[in-house]
């Protein structure tokens, strides 16, 4: 049931943004040498294409306004991790780890999959994802490439150093473990509580990972109103509301405990900034419809495949059942991006 994928959505709005999707975003010189990417389907750029699963969007109508057309992003255009690599000044999107190549990780990979979580066995029943710990999994793999390349475990550590990381997780631990019950128990042995504590334990081990392998400037992302998505407000909401609030709650509960982890991680390794990322507003830029998909859907609620779609597209904020059209990866993206300013001092000379 990949009806269940993830999406962050409202929660990434900036106040009075004029959206031309037609404009590149300009910038100098990238401001890190590098950008690694960990996530679920809102940065999968590719990686679930060759998985048996069916959290995979490689057809059209997704892609319809990339250039490259369909190549697995769960949208019609460029997702919010491209969109923060055009902002911190790369030239080239991120390459998925799935089609990286030896010189292409001295920029960065992106390890995301859709419908992936912090727990490896969420998601499993769309078929296979690359959980958060098998793309830690994967990063150990690039770094030993950049090793090689460079000469040394020692001097790649040095060179990760310098990089930026993204961390975008835990959606899927709600709407693809906690609530489907008729295939996890989670929600029968766990009080909200008790899950988002769990989540965070095994979280607090990730990012640690993270650490050890040379990260130092991680944004780590918090969770949207999962509430709020059609899907979720179609299943389980009502006509009073158009929001499922007990989801809501369940996803601040894990939000506050985050917000917990990552002061006690930048206590304890001094030398690294770990940056809640919550980019929660209640301005639309110039999206208007805020609850419709813009693509006819599966009963999956994904776009069926060669969907014909809205025209408007840079008006909705909702591409198919669950993902944001690239004009809402682009207010995600701008207001991520300012979220992380705290990441841009000190910068290392990347020459």
């Amino acid at each position: 049931m990949e009806n269940k994928l993830t999406l962050w959505f409202m929660q990434f709005l900036i106040v009075g943004v004029s959206l031309n999707l037609k404009e590149q975003l300009v910038s100098a010189e990238p401001k890190f040498p590098c950008y690694f990417i960990f996530g679920d389907s809102l940065v999968d750029n590719g990686n679930n294409n060759n998985l048996n699963t069916t959290a995979k969007v490689n057809y059209l109508p997704y892609g319809i306004d990339f250039p490259q057309g369909p190549t697995g992003r769960f949208t019609n255009g460029r997702n919010i991790a491209d969109f923060i690599g055009e902002l911190l000044g790369f030239e080239n999107y991120i390459p998925p780890f799935a089609n990286s190549r030896n010189q292409d990780v001295f920029t960065g990979v992106n390890y995301g999959s859709g419908a992936a979580g912090i727990l490896d066995e969420s998601g499993y029943q769309v078929g296979a994802v690359i959980s958060l710990n098998k793309q830690l999994s994967n990063h150990r793999v690039v770094i030993s490439r950049i090793a090689t390349l460079l000469g040394g475990e020692k001097v790649a550590k040095e060179y990760l150093n310098k990089c930026i990381y993204t961390v975008a997780m835990g959606n899927n631990d709600y709407l693809n473990n906690y609530y489907l019950p008729q295939y996890y128990s989670s929600s029968s042995l766990y009080t909200p509580d008790q899950f988002a504590a769990r989540l965070i334990r095994q979280y607090s081990k990730q990012l640690r990972k993270l650490y050890k392998y040379g990260a130092r400037k991680v944004a780590v992302f918090a969770l949207g109103q999962l509430g709020c998505c059609p899907a979720e407000a179609a299943l389980y909401g009502s006509s009073d509301s158009s929001c499922v609030e007990s989801i809501n709650n369940a996803a601040k509960i894990f939000n506050d405990k985050l917000k917990q982890l990552l002061d006690h991680l930048n206590y304890l390794l001094a030398d690294a900034n770990f940056i809640y990322t919550n980019t929660a507003t209640d301005s639309y830029g110039n999206i208007t419809v805020l609850s419709g998909s813009c693509c006819a859907l599966s009963d999956i609620g994904q776009c069926l495949p060669e969907a014909v779609t809205c025209n408007n597209r840079d008006e909705y904020m909702f591409w198919d059942g669950f993902h944001p059209t690239e004009a809402g990866n682009l207010l995600s993206a701008k207001k991520a991006y300012n979220e992380m300013s705290p990441l841009f001092t000190n910068l290392i000379d990347v020459e």
